[in-house]
């Protein structure tokens, strides 16, 4: 059963085309990145299947609900956290949530247990009496995150949710989605860390509004053509040239202290310097896919 279904969906803003006749399905329970860099169309994707913004071609349904047609039903399925959540700084994180229920219409004999579940799983109980504004980066996005459960959602749609925030509030906020989805919710992530799309189910590469591969992680890394290597150079931008003037070699790209090659199967890089075959890691793929998408444009 498909939680979300988008067929042939276009938007043009002017001579500008944001997404570019996107076909998907979305599984109920699954957890599914929208993975890309700005301008790629996620944005948008999660805007149209909000209700918030009207496609120029093609349809899509929420929860079996048209967003164009019946955005009521759909908003009652749906909870969509934008990049930047509406949080009001001189509230402190309980009067936000109480806030937000109050638009919700949750009376408060089902607020109070709420509060302190959602309170107790985003470890945010010791500042319930704090105001946001006084809140860590990572701290905002779980009471964000918070606000959005209130009214217990079907579909979460989340765009770019850790943006900025550190590392260890991001693997914390990942802990709290992944116990979400054991509740049987619908998870869409768009989300420009490939690190973090590894934890999705599956994942959908977009490059200037168009889908370009979709699948597992796994399945993403098995389907790419030639090999990957790991180079650990002396001399960073020496080793990158000289690898780029070798036929066969199809992309280079740094990775921390190394460099990652990708190469057709017929190269053996370790016969002229050291290296060593790895798995590709979705960052890597991504930038191969893309490379080879822009040479074939």
């Amino acid at each position: 059963m498909s939680a979300i279904e988008i067929i042939g969906l276009t938007k043009s803003f002017g001579s500008v085309t944001a997404i570019s006749k996107l076909d998907l399905a979305i599984a109920v329970g699954e957890v599914f990145g929208l993975v890309g860099p700005d301008g790629a169309g996620k944005t948008t994707t999660l805007r149209i299947l909000c209700g918030l913004v009207d496609p120029t071609e093609g349809q899509t349904r929420v929860a079996g609900f048209d967003p164009v047609k019946q955005t009521t039903q759909v908003r009652d399925q749906i909870e969509y956290m934008a990049q930047r959540f509406g949080l009001y700084q001189d509230l402190t994180v309980e009067e936000n949530m109480d806030f937000y229920a109050d638009l919700f219409g949750i009376s408060d004999a089902t607020l109070e247990p709420l509060k302190l579940r959602l309170l107790g799983m985003t470890r945010m109980e010791p500042f319930r009496n704090r105001p946001a504004g006084q809140l860590s980066g990572g701290m905002k996005q779980k009471l964000a995150l918070m606000c959005a459960l209130l009214h217990k959602p079907a579909i979460l749609l989340l765009d770019e949710p850790t943006n900025g925030v550190d590392p260890v509030s991001r693997r914390d906020f990942w802990l709290i989605l992944e116990d979400l989805v054991q509740g049987g919710m619908t998870l869409i992530v768009s989300t420009s860390y490939l690190d973090e799309a590894e934890r999705c189910g599956r994942v959908g590469l977009m490059h200037e509004g168009r889908l370009i591969r979709c699948g597992s992680p796994a399945e993403l890394k098995k389907a790419m053509p030639g090999l990957f290597w790991e180079v650990e150079p002396e001399d960073m931008r020496a080793t990158r040239r000289e690898l780029e003037a070798h036929q066969g070699i199809w992309g280079v790209k740094p990775s921390g202290a190394t460099l990652h090659v990708h190469a057709s199967p017929e190269v053996n890089v370790s016969d002229w310097m050291t290296a060593r075959i790895i798995e590709p890691s979705l960052e890597d793929v991504f930038v191969a896919v893309v490379t080879a998408e822009e040479k074939h444009a």
